[in-house]
């Protein structure tokens, strides 16, 4: 546990201002508490470069007058208890600069927020206890080893997954305030036998620290111990995630660690002066986002990232964190080189004291807590991501693999005439699949600003694009790597996704989409069936290609093995909306063989070319392997064979 010892509030500042302080949340902010009796609130804020601070609230009519807080120089810390204070008070501090006006700012360690639009903090006790059911989940989470598990990812926005039925006054065309949102318990209580139903081992959050406009999705944050008010409380995200733990699902969550929102009533400029962001421009500002970015360099900034990390775990017992943007952190000018001509001390892009950062947080997370996920979103060749930081890695335990992402969707909006001419898009992700733990993602990031949807990214006519989807995500699901598939992709939305609106869940009234929700179920569940397909993700140990030179027909074969010699799967993969008869592909061993997944399937609304019964080994060298079957190839189509072992001859290496 963090608090297994008493704080001593002195060597706790010590840390904070020269090492690494990872429980902050202890500290600083607002407690209820008592003093000389009198039940109460004490605040304590960091802000060094104040001239004087004070508490308001409508306790004191926002007249701070009475409610001046006391300063420590040597802490940079201003503290004060007032009597009286309760649970749902709302407050801000009023700081007075060294030069200008006074203003008004939000607790930087408010656990909880009024609801946008307005700004204030509110008084929430969210460290006591809380009745906790998920002791098994837990207990079991200490020994999971991920990597030899499935891991199968829905990611989603909570706000527009689904919504509250409301009626629009005329000519408004999207929610204001909290109208149409269920609540966090609501969520759960919908969601999850959804995710049940569907097959899925965990689900992924997008940032659900308070932030000012929908319209970020989260991503520019202004209170990131403060749980968003726009679902409800803490006491309601903390049943959210015990009753997902109860079933047996993890919950990842989306955190933002290298830059945040400029509105005044957040950390910009927060006594001041730039205390939390860099105090050189150049690097303060991103420009690209409207955003400020963190110094990452100083010890009090990443005190205050690295304790809002374990504060999730700790407070919320999330599962999982993915960190936003990471290749924004890691580099000094990403996207935009040589505007500014930073460099650092040795003449590079790279942002020295950021990599440092996100050592130190990986480090740290990984000590206090058994078995997290620490996954990067990070979109660069950037060697060793996965990798611990004494072997040079930045300590995460898994990455996007946004270089498939990127090739593959590139590669199925083709025409498949021109496909044979880019066969390379689908086979080079097998040359680095195991430098790193990679997690396959098709996020919501390729769903908006005029992407189109998954769907509507397919090449062709409206049946086609359906099996085209279909056999994409086989190949997916069979490819090495963890899988994450973003909220509609699992029914064919055709629409990109809206922020502001729920999915399309109408759609499934027609039979093509609701074939596709039971096509994804389907693979959901093979998936986690098949030991093949995740034991040994993270290693080439578990993957041989058949054949990936096959550029002219666009088909590519490839065996998925598990630890067991005797379990492994065979998949084709046809990108071309032909089919073939009497098609020869090599096997690994001589046995019967059976299909066992079809995306051609009449069921998920293929055309139903199929492999009935046993399919007999042929002696005839094939792709470089002894033996070998002769198959009916579906048209745009995933199959997958399993040997039956009639006879047992291992050849696979």
């Amino acid at each position: 546990m963090l608090l297994e010892n008493p704080l001593n509030f002195n060597e706790e500042m010590e840390k904070f201002h020269k090492e690494i302080n990872p429980r902050l949340h202890h500290l600083l902010g607002c407690r209820l508490t008592s003093q000389n009796g009198k039940n109460g609130a004490e605040f304590k804020v960091w802000a060094p470069n104040a001239k004087e601070v004070r508490v308001v609230g409508k306790f004191n009519k926002w007249n701070g007058k009475k409610h001046l807080m006391k300063f420590n120089s040597e802490q940079g810390i201003w503290s004060l208890f007032i009597p009286n204070i309760k649970e749902g008070d709302i407050y801000k501090y009023e700081i007075l600069p060294q030069h200008g006006e006074k203003f008004l700012k939000s607790d930087p360690f408010a656990f909880y927020s009024e609801l946008r639009p307005n700004t204030a903090s509110v008084v929430k006790d969210v460290l006591s206890p809380y009745s906790w059911e998920d002791e098994e989940w837990m207990k079991k989470r200490e020994s999971f080893n991920s990597y030899e598990n499935p891991m199968n990812i829905y990611e989603l926005h909570l706000g527009s997954w689904k919504k509250r039925a409301v009626e629009k006054e005329p000519g408004k065309e999207k929610e204001e305030d909290g109208r149409g949102f269920y609540s966090y318990k609501e969520i759960a209580d919908r969601l999850l036998p959804y995710i049940l139903e569907m097959g899925y081992t965990h689900i992924e959050i997008m940032p659900l620290a308070e932030h000012p406009l929908d319209d970020s999705w989260g991503y520019q944050v202004t209170g990131y111990f403060s749980i968003t008010s726009r679902y409800g409380d803490p006491e309601g995200f903390k049943y959210f995630v015990n009753e997902f733990h109860k079933a047996g699902i993890g919950v990842i969550m989306d955190w933002v660690p290298g830059h945040f929102c400029k509105d005044a009533h957040g950390l910009y400029r927060f006594d001041g002066t730039t205390l939390f962001e860099y105090e050189d421009d150049r690097r303060g500002e991103n420009y690209g986002w409207g955003t400020a970015n963190f110094d990452l360099g100083k010890p009090e900034v990443r005190s205050f990232l690295i304790s809002n990390a374990v504060f999730l775990y700790e407070v919320y017992h999330i599962d999982g964190i993915r960190a936003d943007a990471i290749s924004n952190v890691i580099y000094m000018e990403y996207g935009k080189p040589e505007i500014h001509g930073l460099k650092n001390k040795y003449g590079g892009d790279e942002d020295l004291d950021a990599i440092e950062f996100l050592r130190l947080l990986n480090k740290t997370i990984f000590e206090y807590f058994k078995n997290p996920l620490m996954i990067a979103e990070e979109a660069t060749a950037w060697p060793l991501v996965t990798r611990p930081a004494y072997i040079g890695g930045l300590g995460f335990n898994y990455k996007w693999n946004m270089g498939w992402m990127n090739d593959m969707l590139k590669y199925m909006e083709l025409d498949p005439i021109y496909r044979k001419y880019n066969h390379n898009l689908i086979t080079f992700s097998l040359m680095y699949s195991f430098s790193e733990n990679f997690i396959l993602s098709l996020s919501h990031d390729e769903v908006v600003h005029g992407k189109k949807s998954l769907l509507d990214k397919m090449f062709g006519h409206y049946e086609n694009k359906f099996a085209s989807l279909r056999m994409f995500y086989g190949y997916m699901y069979t490819h090495p790597g963890k899988k994450l598939l973003f909220m509609g992709g699992e029914f064919g939305q055709f629409i990109e996704w809206r922020f502001y609106e729920e999915l399309e869940w109408k759609l499934l009234k027609y039979p093509i989409h609701d074939s596709m929700k039971s096509y994804v179920r389907d693979l959901n569940m093979l998936y986690k069936k098949e030991k093949s397909l995740w034991e040994l993700d993270c290693t080439s140990d578990g993957f041989q290609w058949i054949d990936h030179n096959n550029a002219d027909q666009s088909i590519i074969s490839y065996v998925r093995k598990s630890k067991d010699k005797d379990d492994y799967l065979v998949i084709i993969c046809n990108f071309t909306p032909v089919h073939y008869s009497n098609f020869k592909v090599g096997i690994p061993r001589i046995t019967d063989y059976e299909e066992i997944f079809n995306s051609d399937r009449d069921i998920y609304g293929g055309s139903n070319v199929r492999n009935m019964g046993i399919i007999k080994p042929l002696i005839e060298e094939k792709h470089g392997m002894p033996y070998s079957v002769s198959l009916e190839i579906p048209p745009l189509a995933t199959i997958i064979l399993k040997p039956k072992f009639a006879l047992k001859h291992s050849l696979i290496k």
